[in-house]
């Protein structure tokens, strides 16, 4: 076992322990009324996107997101919500540093006293769903776990879910194919790029993501029998079936939630790198945050 494998297998576990502390993200995120831009780099990225689809979908106000390292500096804020897992991540810090007088800044993190909670008017630390690993698994969904239930959304059967998906064989064997597309539509659209993520930090594979409507619109084109084809949620009537006539694998099952299908994704990218020969706690260029020199921003 990996230290990656041992946080996949735990998410149940931190997720539970997340539904602790909705109460102060019903206090710091949700913010009824305010506009809110949600940031973060790489996973915390999708974390952000998939936070301002349910936020703005639940009706508490105008919520943006955008990579840290594109701050869209014409526009203004209540509220800045930055996840960021080390804290130490440098274009996150960069963009708390430039924001403009008055703007409330929350940091959401798993590691008490770094730069970014220096910088706060308010951090939520869940140091529990903190990993050993480079690869980001069971801080993202502890995270949006947290976030469902503080906007009022549904989640009572994500535990139970998560276990599922924990327990059943994997959808298809990773090993047959060279080619792996995930689709989203809404929040899940950040859940298909963190899929895509996933196998490329842990197996060095060639994944791509995107809204699923989009998917007939150019993606389609690279799809070939070698190629699995991965919907998230319910799912636009017709582009299963575009991916199928493409000759791929098709994953689709929208009875199960979508963050224990990334829990799915999560043990997928793990067996495809034991195949490769590769060490998913290791990965290639990879380290745990991105500590920038100012010479090389």
């Amino acid at each position: 076992m990996t230290a990656t494998a041992d946080e996949v297998a735990s998410q149940p576990d931190t997720w539970q322990a997340a539904l602790g502390r909705v109460a102060e993200f019903q206090a710091l995120l949700v913010a009824p009324g305010e506009r809110v831009l949600a940031i973060g780099c790489g996973t915390s990225a999708f974390v952000a996107q998939a936070y301002a689809r349910l936020r703005e979908g639940a009706g508490f106000g105008e919520t943006d997101a955008a990579y840290a390292s594109e701050m869209p500096a014409e526009r203004r804020y209540d509220r800045v919500v930055a996840f960021t897992r080390s804290g130490t991540t440098t274009e996150v810090l960069a963009a708390l540093r430039e924001l403009p007088s008055g703007t409330r800044k929350v940091v959401v993190t798993a590691v008490a006293g770094e730069a970014a909670g220096d910088l706060a008017d308010d951090r939520v630390v869940f140091d529990f769903a903190d990993e050993a690993s480079v690869v980001q698994t069971r801080f993202p969904t502890s995270v949006l776990v947290a976030v469902r239930a503080a906007l009022g959304l549904p989640y009572r059967q994500i535990i139970h879910d998560g276990q599922a998906a924990l327990a059943a064989p994997l959808p298809a064997d990773p090993a047959r194919f060279r080619h792996f597309v995930f689709l989203g539509t809404g929040w899940t659209v950040g859940l298909a790029h963190e899929a895509a993520l996933k196998v490329r930090e842990m197996a060095q594979s060639w994944s791509e993501s995107y809204p699923a409507m989009d998917f007939r619109h150019g993606p389609v084109a690279a799809v070939t029998a070698d190629s699995l084809v991965w919907l998230f949620g319910q799912g636009p009537d017709g582009v299963a079936r575009t991916a199928a006539d493409a000759g791929a694998t098709v994953y689709h099952d929208p009875k199960l939630d979508p963050l224990a299908q990334l829990v799915l994704v999560h043990r997928l990218a793990l067996g495809l790198a034991a195949h490769r020969g590769l060490d998913p706690d290791r990965p290639r260029l990879l380290t745990r945050s991105v500590v920038l020199e100012p010479s090389s921003r």
